[in-house]
């Protein structure tokens, strides 16, 4: 009954700011009150089960996903062996305003080459998006499009779980898709970048750059890529961040005949002399039908700078979940 009553002053002393007087702590089970703060006590053992289940909701979620058929893209095409027309089409239609940009992943995994701990085996996931600013074509044949990514770390084995390395990347450009003799072959784009962790003081991390990208279909089912950037660099605490995070990118794609099964990897080069100074991403992804889009993946991360807040520290990491991939092909 003791129980009963502290639980209830608990909620009076939020409403009306005053400290209630409670029964012994023995008693109260989980709540314990200082000042303006209550404060929920979770025994440790709790606290184990609660990451343990968290985990297996990610492994059973990604099973899910990849065993159901289901639309994650927000505009889709009708299939992905379009003609020509209906292409044109959807890049022109004036609702063809909201989707996906790169990969939409959640995944999760320890490092590579050493012992994994609670600190350095975490979740990684990345939500993007492009919204289309124009309904009628621009000058050159190009549509003018507002992005944004948000790639976050979370350490779900820690205790309280932080999210420790948040990065924003906001941008506007141009983008132009390209057809040759009634066949479409890529796109190219022209950005302006922002990249920052939306911290201050010494964890403050933050830099731009002018891009200029391109994806071409070498054929239907293998897609090079390139991304070239001029750099901006405006945070005071990463000004020799091109050692790290590179200034140019180039990759490649393939996929299965089906188009279940895809491959990919991605190179950054770093600054410097050094031929093979590259960060390296390794990507696979296997979908069970192709009317969905969701895939189970695994990612293998070889490099510096995959987060901002400790972008000179070289690591290696693999990570497994799901993603949700673009209709046409990824951007990078």
């Amino acid at each position: 009954m003791s129980e009963f009553n502290d639980k209830v002053k608990v909620f009076e002393a939020f409403f009306t700011n005053k400290t209630p007087k409670l029964a012994p702590f023995g008693l109260r089970r989980g709540f314990s009150i200082g000042g303006d703060c209550i404060t929920l006590h979770i025994p440790l053992k709790s606290v184990c089960k609660m990451r343990l289940r968290l985990i297996l909701l990610v492994a059973l979620l990604g099973v899910v996903c990849g065993c159901f058929p289901v639309k994650g893209q927000i505009v889709s095409i009708p299939s992905e062996n379009v003609d020509v027309d209906s292409l044109k089409r959807a890049f022109a239609d004036t609702h063809y305003y909201f989707g996906l940009y790169k990969d939409n992943y959640f995944i999760f995994g320890p490092p590579v080459g050493e012992r994994p701990t609670k600190k350095n085996t975490n979740i990684k996931f990345q939500i993007s998006i492009a919204q289309k600013l124009t309904k009628n074509t621009l000058p050159w044949g190009t549509y003018l499009y507002l992005y944004y990514t948000q790639k976050v770390f979370w350490n779900v084995l820690e205790n309280s779980m932080p999210m420790t390395d948040l990065n924003f990347n906001p941008g506007v450009g141009l983008a132009k898709p390209i057809f040759i003799k009634n066949r479409f072959i890529g796109k190219l784009s022209l950005q302006l970048e922002h990249e920052s962790n939306g911290r201050d003081g010494e964890d403050s991390r933050s830099w731009n750059k002018v891009t200029f990208g391109g994806s071409v279909m070498v054929d239907p089912n293998f897609v090079v890529y390139g991304k070239f950037w001029i750099p901006i660099i405006d945070g005071v605490n990463n000004r020799d961040i091109l050692k790290y995070c590179g200034i140019y990118q180039v990759g490649w794609s393939v996929h299965s005949a089906n188009r279940k099964l895809s491959t990919s990897v991605t190179l950054v080069k770093r600054n410097g002399w050094n031929p093979f100074n590259f960060n390296v991403t390794l990507e696979a992804a296997y979908r069970f039908s192709t009317d969905s889009n969701q895939y189970l993946f695994a990612q293998f991360y070889s490099g510096y700078g995959e987060g901002l807040l400790a972008y000179k520290e070289y690591h290696q990491q693999f990570r497994v979940g799901i993603v949700i991939k673009p209709t046409l092909f990824s951007e990078f």
